[in-house]
């Protein structure tokens, strides 16, 4: 889920021949596309985008490694809590006690977390009623109980 600011289809720079992921906005965005020429020049001349650059790589391949074990080895209720976490921090930097986010429809969290939209509502019902999650136009995350259901579970 790259973020303001974030990059993506970085493939393309090493002549990655098939898209291996794709991006979707969740709201109204606006993304640049830069040429691979100038971003390689760039990348050569600018060490601030250069640092930056390769701590998004990082950052992005730490977190495929922890997408990729949560998914051979959580259950679905513990991932969709995972990825509402990960919504919730997308604008902001530090955790906040409560984030509202547009609300997503159960079929997209359904793709986001690998698993049918019948369990999404089951376990979105579920965090309701434990308070974790609340509805008001939009959809209000409890990160700090949130966050104790995925470490404590």
């Amino acid at each position: 889920m790259p973020g303001p600011h974030d990059f993506f289809g970085e493939g393309s720079l090493v002549k990655q021949a098939v898209r291996v992921t794709t991006a979707e906005t969740l709201e109204s965005s606006t993304v640049f596309r830069v040429e691979k020429r100038a971003m390689i020049r760039s990348l050569h001349e600018q060490s601030d985008l250069s640092e930056k650059f390769m701590a998004a790589l990082l950052t992005r391949n730490i977190d495929i490694e922890e997408d990729l074990c949560d998914q051979l080895f959580n259950h679905s209720e513990k991932r969709l809590a995972r990825v509402l976490l990960k919504l919730a921090r997308l604008r902001e930097h530090d955790v906040v006690q409560d984030a509202n986010i547009s609300v997503l429809s159960h079929e997209i969290l359904a793709e986001m977390v690998g698993t049918t939209r019948s369990r999404i509502t089951h376990f979105m019902n579920k965090f309701r009623t434990m308070g974790l999650i609340e509805y008001n136009g939009e959809l209000v995350i409890r990160t700090e109980l949130l966050t104790d259901l995925v470490l404590h579970d």
